[in-house]
C-alpha cells in the first residue's frame, strides 16, 4: 500500500483549444477519473490537488467585464472560488467512476488554506501573471485605477500587458492534519488547489493575501504534511526532456535527486515550465518520499507502474 498524492495541471482541465465550458472541462475529468480510480488498487491512498490558472483567469474576466453592478472580489477569495468550482467537478467524476466500479471510497473537496510569509521576498517583487492580456494604455488606466502590479509579458499578438501579483513560498498546509485524517477514513481528498489559498498570521489572526502560490511547490508541502509516499507531477508531456525542443532532446526514465540537481543547474529546466516541477519532486525525495514521478495526465496509470513517465528518487 502506497499513500499518493497526484497533482493535476489546471490546464489538463481546461484546455487552451477550448472555450472553457462546464461541459468541456467536465469532459476534460472524465477522461482521467477512471485511471485516479485505477490507482487505488493495492489499497493505496490518494490525495488530489490541481491548477486553477485557467480559471482565475476566467474570474478575473468576469468581474471586470460585470465591475458595474457586481463588486469584485480580491484573489484569494478567487482562489476559493476556483477551489469549490474545480473540486466540485473532480468530485462528482470520481464519485460516478468509484460507482461505476464498484467501490465505496468517499470523495471530498476542501477549501484549503496553505500560510506564507509576509516578509517573503516575493511580496515585494510581483511575478506570477493572472487574468486578461491588456494594451499599454489600459495597463496603465487599470494600474493607476486599482494599484495593480503591472508587467510586459511575451506575447504572439505584439506587445501586451498583464496584472502580476506575488508568488511566495508556502510554508504550512493548515488543514494537513484533517486531510490525513481523511485518508486514513478511506476517503479521497482533493485538496490545495491552485496551490492553495494564500493567508498570513498576523496578531488579528489569519487573513488572506493578494498571492498566487506555485501549484507544485504548495503539493509536495502537503504530500511531505501527509506522509505521502509518492509524489506524482502531471504535466503534458509524458517524460522530461533534456534540451527540450531541440534536434538533441532527450527523455529521462529515471534520475537520482544528484543528477536532477545537476540538470537544473545547467538550465534543462526553466522556472515557467518543468523548473517548478523538478524542484518538487527533489525536495519531496530529499525530505523523506520514496519517490517523485513526472508524467502526462493521459499516462497516470502507466506512470506509476513505471512504463513510462519520470522517475526521481535517491
Amino acid at each position: 500500500m502506497s499513500r499518493i498524492l497526484l497533482a493535476l495541471g489546471g490546464n489538463a482541465i481546461f484546455r487552451s483549444d477550448q472555450h472553457g465550458t462546464f461541459n468541456e472541462q467536465y469532459g476534460n475529468i472524465n477522461k482521467v477519473s477512471d485511471a485516479i480510480v485505477s490507482l487505488l488498487k493495492n489499497d493505496n491512498q490518494v490525495i488530489i490537488t490541481h491548477g486553477n490558472g485557467p480559471q482565475v483567469g476566467m474570474l478575473l474576466i468576469q468581474q471586470d467585464e460585470s465591475k458595474d453592478v457586481s463588486p469584485e472580489q480580491p484573489m484569494d477569495v478567487l482562489s476559493a472560488m476556483s477551489q469549490g468550482q474545480i473540486g466540485y467537478m473532480i468530485q462528482l467524476s470520481l464519485m460516478n467512476a468509484l460507482r461505476k466500479n464498484g467501490m465505496d471510497h468517499k470523495v471530498v473537496t476542501l477549501v484549503n488554506m496553505v500560510e506564507v510569509d509576509s516578509r517573503d521576498p516575493a511580496f515585494e517583487n510581483p511575478t506570477k501573471p493572472v487574468g486578461p492580456f491588456y494594451s499599454k494604455k489600459e495597463a496603465r488606466k487599470i494600474s493607476l485605477l486599482k494599484g495593480w502590479a503591472i508587467k510586459k509579458v511575451p506575447s504572439e499578438k505584439g506587445e501586451y500587458y498583464r496584472h502580476v501579483v506575488p508568488s511566495p513560498n508556502p510554508m504550512r498546509n493548515i488543514e494537513s492534519g484533517v486531510i490525513e485524517r481523511l485518508v486514513e477514513d478511506k476517503t479521497i481528498v482533493i485538496a490545495s488547489g491552485g496551490g492553495g489559498i494564500p493567508v498570513t498570521l498576523t496578531k488579528e489572526g489569519y487573513g488572506g493575501v493578494e498571492a498566487v502560490i506555485d501549484k507544485d511547490v504548495a503539493g509536495e508541502l502537503l504530500a511531505e504534511n501527509v506522509g505521502a509516499d509518492i509524489l506524482m507531477l502531471m504535466t503534458d508531456v509524458e517524460k522530461v526532456m533534456l534540451n527540450y525542443g531541440q534536434d538533441s532532446q532527450k527523455g529521462l526514465d529515471k534520475i537520482t535527486v544528484e543528477e536532477a540537481e545537476r540538470y537544473m543547474a545547467e538550465g534543462h529546466f526553466p522556472p515557467g515550465t518543468m523548473g517548478p516541477k523538478i524542484h518538487a519532486a527533489i525536495n519531496f525525495v530529499k525530505n523523506g518520499g520514496s519517490m517523485a514521478i513526472i508524467s502526462s495526465t493521459e499516462k497516470i496509470v502507466d506512470a506509476l507502474d513505471g512504463r513510462t513517465g519520470t522517475r526521481v528518487a535517491q
